[in-house]
């Protein structure tokens, strides 16, 4: 019985050392392609003018949708910033999802909206709509009142109501920067074939919004902040960035995507009662356009920021998380069939595979290697170099990670131009490694455990007013 005991922790032992090894090979590709991508964009910028499309006659126009649920302390804010973009056509589509605060309320009073008949096309599924409200203080925005259907609903609502080729969805508790909406757009100009754009997300907590503006931008103040936009930064610059030079984005942020309307109503809009409906409608689309037989991209840029609101203790953070990898093991079981199947091209072949084998399984090995290789080493069973190279590529693989995402934000969009705010993430790159890393992995283990029983449920996290002056 000693015997299958021992066999049975050497076997965890080297299979999660070989999925560490597996892992930092995996990322370093990705944060290569990352920087080859950036190298290329930075490039591009030098001898593009993207203010001239300000007024441009030429634009694509745009329908802005926001899906909110019990968003008062931050929706007028938001709305205030999205009402002050530099675009020369689009709207504004606030979808109050049967909220139970005063979002509907705060809105209704603060524009002094009328309710309206608003005739409109159900391309689409979505719950009920109860009211429609416009307002002449401002002729591109609406609301629109509706059951509580869940955020995919909501968008599917605001689909139905948009009157633009092209759809952007947003939250509630995040603002743009002013030519975002140029920037996100441009690829749709320039390539017919580009059929979703994804842009950065970044930690709001720190910088000064007032009226919708973004007065100035700081670092977080707290721990758990500062954290979180080293996390944010490795992500988007190496994760997305590197996905989409080798054409295999699968995810494209709830936060700020825009769509060409015409593809989300081919694929049936967003799915309802599916957590992660930003990688569910995109994977879709993937298999849509395979499925035709069309020529189309994804693209993803690095500067047309959408700041939002974080996570700001432990409790939120273990909710948003473990929900965020229940939502990607709904939607791999839902595509199950496109993995390593060779119709759907490198998204089959490459990023589903790497979705199953690292996002999906992966939590498991690295979570038993953290509790088994220590046992191990303690039982005799492997010596302490082992146990030293499993926990130092932990450690490298965050570090370089970080490092390099963090090297190459300032190299391109220096957001934190100061010395000391790069500093300050370099010190927190190091400290993410022990501790925060191992917290995540637990809590994506975790969520593995009880994908059952929380796969159909988005939870709440409490919003805060966005800091003024």
């Amino acid at each position: 019985m000693r015997s299958i005991a021992i066999k049975v922790l050497l076997g965890i032992d080297y299979l999660a050392l070989a999925y560490m090894i597996c892992i930092t090979i995996t990322y370093f590709l990705q944060l290569g392609f990352a920087a080859k991508e950036l190298k290329n964009y930075v490039k591009y910028l030098r001898f593009s003018d993207y203010r001239r499309y300000i007024n441009s006659s030429n634009m694509i126009p745009v329908s802005l949708m926001v899906p909110a649920y019990n968003e008062e302390a931050t929706i007028l804010e938001t709305i205030k910033n999205l009402l002050k973009l530099d675009y020369p056509e689009y709207e504004v589509i606030v979808i109050n999802d049967g909220s139970k605060d005063n979002t509907l309320k705060l809105l209704l009073e603060h524009y002094r909206m009328t309710p309206i008949e608003q005739p409109y096309k159900k391309s689409v599924p979505n719950k009920p709509v109860r009211q429609v409200y416009r307002t002449a203080m401002h002729e591109n925005l609406i609301v629109v009142d509706k059951e509580n259907g869940g955020k995919a609903d909501a968008l599917n609502a605001g689909i139905n109501f948009s009157r633009y080729p092209v759809v952007v969805s947003m939250d509630a508790d995040s603002v743009l920067e002013k030519d975002a909406l140029i920037r996100i757009l441009i690829p749709f100009l320039k390539d017919s074939t580009v059929v979703a754009v994804g842009g950065v997300v970044r930690i709001s907590s720190g910088c000064v919004i007032k009226d919708g503006d973004i007065i100035e931008i700081n670092l977080p103040r707290s721990i758990l902040g500062k954290l979180q936009t080293v996390e944010y930064l490795r992500s988007f610059f190496t994760g997305r960035i590197g996905a989409a030079a080798m054409d295999t984005l699968l995810i494209i942020s709830g936060a700020f995507g825009a769509f060409r309307k015409e593809v989300l109503i081919r694929v049936g809009g967003y799915t309802a009662n599916c957590i992660g409906e930003d990688m569910e409608v995109v994977v879709k689309v993937h298999r849509e356009m395979r499925k035709a037989g069309k020529p189309y991209k994804i693209s993803f840029l690095p500067d047309p920021i959408c700041w939002t609101q974080p996570p700001d203790n432990l409790r939120d953070i273990y909710k948003q998380r473990k929900r965020w990898q229940i939502g990607l093991i709904n939607v791999l079981l839902r595509h199950r069939d496109m993995a390593f199947n060779p119709k759907y091209g490198k998204t089959g072949m490459i990023m589903l595979p790497y979705y199953w084998i690292f996002e999906f399984i992966g939590p498991v090995f690295e979570t038993l290697g953290y509790v088994v290789i220590p046992l191990s080493w303690w039982l005799g069973i492997v010596n302490w170099t082992f146990m030293a190279l499993f926990f130092l590529l932990v450690v490298v693989i965050g570090l370089i990670l970080s490092l390099g995402a963090i090297m190459q934000e300032s190299f391109a969009m220096r957001k934190f131009p100061k010395v000391s705010h790069v500093l300050t993430l370099t010190t927190y790159a190091v400290l993410d490694n022990f501790g925060f890393r191992q917290f995540n992995t637990v809590i994506r283990f975790i969520g593995f455990l009880k994908y059952r029983k929380g796969k159909d449920s988005w939870g709440a996290m409490k919003r805060k007013q966005f800091s003024g002056i």
